[in-house]
């Protein structure tokens, strides 16, 4: 009990800045503001990798996907590229105009479901169609 009790006290005194950063999202300001961080921290992590980057990015991932879910209505399909295809075909695209996520023979492959998404591809594609890119993630 007492390591906790030191742990939150700790937690409180830095809590004032850390809340600018990570806080529940209850706007569509901030809502904007935690997608922007989001993918900044993807970019980040797909240059170097940090486990605290991977954390951050799931604890600002799990505040946005709380946002969506209590206020966003986004394609829902039964995994990512059903979700893809669902935005492909709102656009009125086809696979030429995915050329932010690679080659024909790429999309063709993550289309045909013989190759996932990375994070570049789902950062792309959130960019792309402005959704989160938690749309593009297979749970």
């Amino acid at each position: 009990m007492e390591a906790l009790d030191k742990e939150l006290n700790e937690t409180i005194k830095v809590w004032p800045k850390i809340s600018k950063t990570i806080s529940t999202i209850n706007s569509k300001a901030k809502y904007n503001r935690a997608i922007k961080m989001l993918d900044m921290l993807i970019d980040r992590a797909n240059k170097k990798e940090n486990s605290s980057t991977e954390l951050l990015i799931d604890t600002i991932g799990t505040l946005i996907k709380d946002f969506e879910d209590r206020n966003i209505s986004e394609p829902k399909g039964s995994d990512a590229i059903d979700c893809l295809e669902y935005l492909m075909q709102e656009h009125g695209l086809n696979q030429n105009d995915l050329k932010e996520i690679g080659s024909q023979g790429v999309v063709s492959e993550i289309l045909n479901r013989k190759r996932k998404l990375n994070l570049r591809q789902i950062s792309a594609l959130s960019k792309k169609f402005k959704v989160s890119p938690f749309v593009f993630l297979d749970e």
